[in-house]
């Protein structure tokens, strides 16, 4: 008996001893991790507690604030004196009533409800002053806001002035601003948090670490009574490992603490040497071979799948100007898809980035693409929140809403169905140019990271929060039958999901997601494309027509009584609202925008600047101007008042929805007012050779415009006193992109003649359809 207890722990020792002290280390490292993750944890849990109770307290305090002031003013203007003033329309009288023994108080004025006077005095009076009184009277109710009074912030307050019920002016007066920004001033917020005052996209007032207001709308709250609201932001912290919080962290590490000190125990006392192991026959390599089980097909990655049936070669002419984009079967496939993710991916740790949101449209090759990629973006280590198939749009808002700040989308866009494609954000930069082509040159160099281990991959719908989060911003002020036609893309979900939210009737058309595209083409930017939308509108007797392209980031509407109103003069009634609350600020428009765009840009104190045509080259100068708003012939919009900056058809879509409710006039009426002329669509043309590019270089080098003043921003734009004409080469397909727009039809005519002259010399078989 002795001798068997002695002989059991012997061998125990020879089989774990090799083993202890590599997994005592393991449980020790794991155990510090897990406990400095916990600490992590538990430090921004209470960061974040912090900043939101300093958040709630400055929310708290402007409310009261306004509270005492709004009250104040409906006193004032309740008065026996005020009443009689406002009675015999004697404005003057009621003006000096108004701030008489109001400390702090100036400016105050009472105006006739046209406020005329101050409509005439433009842009010398100030457009924040203006907007501060038009929405009181909407509002119906005392309102604040904030403006600017001598190069410097200001709080106004407006209110109704009326009669009995009867509606005689509006009253106006400003106050010092820290009135409501006293509590945010002097919040002890430290180098680690961020605390703002927000008014539109404008910061009034920043606190602490401003390199985190980008990310600070997560945490935002609203001072009710006004427009205003308290931004916060705390640094970003990774979830625990293995998505564990704070205590299960601390329990988990202090698990494995116990586990290490008693493997490390173990190892003391198993001393004997290992006894010699017979291994039996060595098998030889043929053997090895033969015995060696084959993989499942349902095992292989996309790239091993790829490699067993022929894996495509990465084909340099799909990483455009600010995409890629390619034909499946042909230039793109599983395996060409993971390259890209791969190299997305070392990209990203270069950088230091782990996390990214990817989403998909509805074509068939749709979750193939996706899981190419995916596997290319876990083989660089990168986490990836998969959110299934969504707009374009709802995939860079996840970028946002999941505080990521890298995202890809998987599209094709609004080009046919067999194409598919990837637009690419990280870091918050949506790649352009050479950033994309660089992307090439990492994979056929071979310059990739490959991560020890994969990164993660989880699954997020986001959709609700997308809706949610418009809605909490925009409800529009009278109901609006509107018919949305999604041509069977990818935006045909949310998009009416988001329009009801915000209280418009929607009638969906072509709304069930069909990566076929069986009933046309999603691309609004062509007219036929429109027209079943047209007659459903006009069937249905709706205020308008909305139409989504195949990815749901460009925008097309139709009127009542037929008409398509081109995405240029949309960005002018878009601008005109933007500039409102802004004056002053810089509005972006590509070079296929109508000519009467930048002085209708002028007209509403703003600055107007032409760029080049791309959604990411937009983008870029966008960031580099601090521009609030940005618009494309191609129906692309681009929000940053309210909004982040990117390209969103179905946000678009209910920023136009909440202006024309807000008009007295029908819909019809206020976009058909828009400044217009004679003016064709997009015109394209198959480019000789199939490249566009070197045709449209040849054209702006020996084309010659007498008395015209030529732009080359991209292709080459012409414009003559009463019109102009562009030459472009599109960036996703091989084509020419031109467009004519004339004060009246002889000057369009004499526009597209010159055109087609000096077209023709270069090219005489050009196939030109003006």
């Amino acid at each position: 008996m002795v001798d068997l207890k002695m002989e059991k722990p012997q061998i125990s020792a020879a089989q774990l001893k090799p083993a202890l002290v590599p997994l005592a280390a393991v449980s020790l490292v794991l155990a510090l991790w897990l406990g400095w993750s916990g600490v992590q944890q538990h430090v921004d849990t209470q960061r974040r507690a912090d900043i939101s109770q300093l958040r709630d307290q400055a929310v708290g305090e402007a409310h009261n604030a306004l509270g005492v002031e709004h009250k104040r003013l409906r006193e004032r203007l309740a008065a026996a004196d005020m009443q009689a003033a406002l009675q015999a329309g004697d404005f003057a009288a009621a003006s000096a009533q108004l701030t008489r023994g109001w400390a702090g108080a100036s400016e105050g004025e009472v105006l006739a409800q046209d406020l005329a006077p101050d409509y005439a005095q433009l842009p010398k009076g100030g457009y924040g002053r203006l907007a501060a009184m038009e929405a009181a009277m909407v509002a119906d109710k005392p309102m604040a806001s904030i403006v600017r009074a001598g190069g410097k912030p200001v709080l106004a307050l407006a209110a109704p002035a009326r009669v009995g019920e009867q509606l005689v002016g509006v009253a106006y007066l400003q106050l010092p601003l820290q009135r409501i920004s006293a509590a945010l001033e002097n919040a002890p917020v430290d180098g680690s948090s961020y605390l703002a005052l927000r008014q539109g996209g404008f910061s009034v007032i920043e606190r602490g670490d401003t390199a985190l207001g980008n990310g600070a709308e997560a945490l935002a709250a609203k001072i009710p009574g006004s427009d205003l609201r308290v931004a916060a932001a705390v640094p970003d912290v990774a979830g625990g490992p293995f998505g564990l919080g704070a205590i299960p962290c601390f329990i988990a590490a202090v698990i494995f603490a116990v586990l290490g000190f008693v493997l490390a125990r173990l190892r003391q006392r198993f001393n004997a040497p290992p006894p010699a192991v017979d291994e039996g026959p060595v098998q030889t390599l043929a053997e090895t071979i033969s015995a060696s089980p084959q993989p499942d097909a349902h095992d292989m990655t996309p790239s091993s799948q790829a490699a067993a049936s022929g894996p495509l070669a990465v084909d340099p002419g799909i990483f455009r100007a600010y995409d890629i984009r390619g034909v499946v079967g042909r230039s793109l496939d599983a395996g060409v898809a993971e390259k890209i993710g791969h190299a997305i991916g070392t990209v990203m740790q270069e950088q230091g980035l782990s996390e990214i949101v990817v989403g998909r449209d509805g074509r068939l090759s749709g979750p193939t693409m996706v899981e190419g990629l995916i596997a290319g973006l876990r083989k660089a280590g990168r986490n990836v929140v998969d959110i299934g198939m969504a707009p374009t749009p709802v995939v860079y808002f996840g970028a946002y809403h999941l505080r990521a700040g890298s995202c890809v989308s998987v599209t094709g866009s609004h080009n046919p169905p067999d194409y598919n494609g990837f637009k690419i954000v990280v870091g918050g930069e949506t790649l352009s140019g050479d950033a994309v082509t660089d992307l090439y040159r990492r994979i056929v160099g071979g310059r990739l990271h490959t991560a020890q281990e994969p990164g993660q991959l989880s699954h997020r719908d986001i959709s609700e929060d997308y809706v949610q989060r418009i809605a909490s911003d925009i409800q529009i002020d009278r109901p609006l039958k509107v018919v949305v036609d999604a041509g069977n893309g990818v935006a045909g979900d949310v998009g009416p999901r988001v329009l009801e939210a915000i209280g418009a009737e929607v009638t969906p058309l072509y709304c069930e997601i069909d990566g076929e595209f069986p009933n046309h083409h999603p691309d609004p930017s062509e007219p036929h494309n429109l027209n079943d939308l047209i007659k459903m509108v006009g069937r249905l007797n709706a205020d308008f027509g909305i139409a989504f392209d195949g990815d749901g980031d460009r925008l097309g509407v139709v009127t009542r009584d037929g008409q398509n109103i081109f995405p240029d003069r949309l960005l002018m009634l878009f601008a005109a609202d933007v500039l409102e609350r802004n004056p002053g600020a810089m509005i972006i428009y590509d070079v296929k925008c109508t000519g009467r765009l930048p002085g209708h840009v002028l007209r509403h104190g703003g600055s107007p600047l032409m760029w080049k045509t791309g959604h990411s080259l937009i983008k870029a100068k966008m960031r580099e101007t601090d521009a609030e708003l940005a618009g494309e012939m191609s129906g692309h919009f681009f929000f940053k008042e309210r909004w982040y900056g990117f390209d969103d058809g179905i946000y678009a879509a209910a920023r136009l929805l909440e202006i024309l409710a807000a008009q007295p006039q029908s819909p019809s009426e206020t976009l058909n007012a828009l400044p217009n002329g004679i003016s064709t669509p997009e015109i394209k043309v198959d480019a000789p050779n199939g490249d566009p590019h070197s045709f449209v270089e040849r054209f702006r080098n020996e084309a010659s415009f007498d008395g015209a003043r030529l732009s080359t921003i991209d292709g080459l734009r012409v414009d003559f006193s009463d019109g102009w004409g562009l030459v472009r080469a599109s960036n996703t397909t091989p084509i020419l992109v031109m467009r004519f727009d004339a004060d009246n039809v002889e000057a369009l005519k004499r526009i597209q003649d010159a055109f087609r002259e000096q077209l023709l010399a270069l090219k005489p078989d050009l196939a030109l359809p003006f």
